[in-house]
C-alpha cells in the first residue's frame, strides 16, 4: 500500500445530498473515508451534473484536494413515460444525467486511481435495467451503466481498480415516490410483490456500496448486485 493510501481515502459521491446518495455518503464517513459530494443542493460542491461544463468544473474543484481513488456514480433521474409518449428530449436528458455524467466523472478520476494502483468504482444502476413498464429512458440508461461497469472491470483490473454496479429495487426515497404515486395500482403491485415484504431503505443500498468500496473486495469486479428484496428472483439471469 502506498504512502498516499495512509491518509483517509477520498471518495466522490455524485448526488450525495439526499436519498440513496446521502446514505452512502454517511456510511462512507462512518467507515473512515473522506467524502466529497457533488450535487445541485447541499453543503458539498454545487453543480448541475446534467451539464458537461458544470460537471467538469466541479470535478476540477474536487481534485484540488488531491487524488480521489473511489467513486460512487449515484446521481440520476427517472423521466417516467410510456414507449409511445417518451420524448426524445427526456431521453437526451436521461442520457446526460444518468449515463454521460458517470462516464465523465469516472474518467476524471482514473489517472489518480492508476497512479495509486488502487481504485473502487461503484455505479448505481437499477432493477429497472432488466425491464420495467413506463421506463424507456430510465431503463435504457441504467442498463447502459451496467455495460460501462463491465467494460471498466476488464480494462482497469490490471491497475488494481474494480468496477461494480448496484441495482436497487423499490427503495423509500423521494425519487421513488415521485415516479410511483402512492395511490397507483402499479405502485401497490410493486410493494405487494416484494418477497421480503417491505420496501428497501437507502441504508440497505449503502451497505452494498460499502462492501464494493472496501479495500478487501479486490477480487470482485464487473458484477451487478441487485438490492431489491428478492424482486429480481426469476428475472435476472443466474
Amino acid at each position: 500500500m502506498t504512502d498516499q493510501m495512509q491518509a483517509p481515502r477520498r471518495v466522490l459521491v455524485t448526488g450525495g445530498s439526499s436519498g440513496i446518495g446521502a446514505a452512502i455518503a454517511e456510511r462512507c464517513r462512518q467507515d473512515g473515508l473522506e467524502v466529497v459530494v457533488i450535487d445541485r443542493i447541499g453543503d458539498g460542491i454545487l453543480a448541475d451534473l446534467s451539464d458537461t461544463a458544470s460537471t467538469a468544473q466541479a470535478l476540477e474543484d474536487a481534485l484540488e484536494g488531491g487524488p480521489i481513488t473511489s467513486i460512487v456514480n449515484n446521481v440520476g433521474a427517472v423521466f417516467p413515460g410510456s414507449a409511445e409518449e417518451q420524448s426524445l428530449d427526456e431521453l437526451t436528458r436521461a442520457w446526460a444525467l444518468n449515463l454521460r455524467c458517470a462516464m465523465q466523472c469516472t474518467q476524471a478520476l482514473m489517472p489518480g486511481m492508476k497512479e495509486s494502483g488502487f481504485g473502487r468504482i461503484v455505479t448505481i444502476s437499477s432493477r429497472a435495467a432488466l425491464g420495467k413498464e413506463l421506463r424507456s429512458a430510465y431503463a435504457s440508461t441504467k442498463a447502459g451503466l451496467i455495460g460501462l461497469t463491465r467494460v471498466w472491470a476488464l480494462e482497469l483490473g490490471a491497475s488494481g481498480i474494480t468496477a461494480n454496479a448496484i441495482g436497487p429495487g423499490p427503495i423509500t426515497t423521494d425519487l421513488f415516490a415521485k415516479a410511483n404515486p402512492s395511490d397507483s395500482p402499479r405502485t401497490r403491485a410493486i410493494i405487494d410483490g416484494i418477497p421480503v415484504r417491505r420496501m428497501g431503505t437507502p441504508e440497505d443500498v449503502a451497505q452494498a456500496a460499502a462492501y464494493f468500496l472496501d479495500e478487501r473486495a479486490g477480487f470482485v469486479t464487473g458484477q451487478t448486485l441487485y438490492v431489491c428484496g428478492g424482486v429480481t428472483v426469476g428475472t435476472a439471469a443466474i
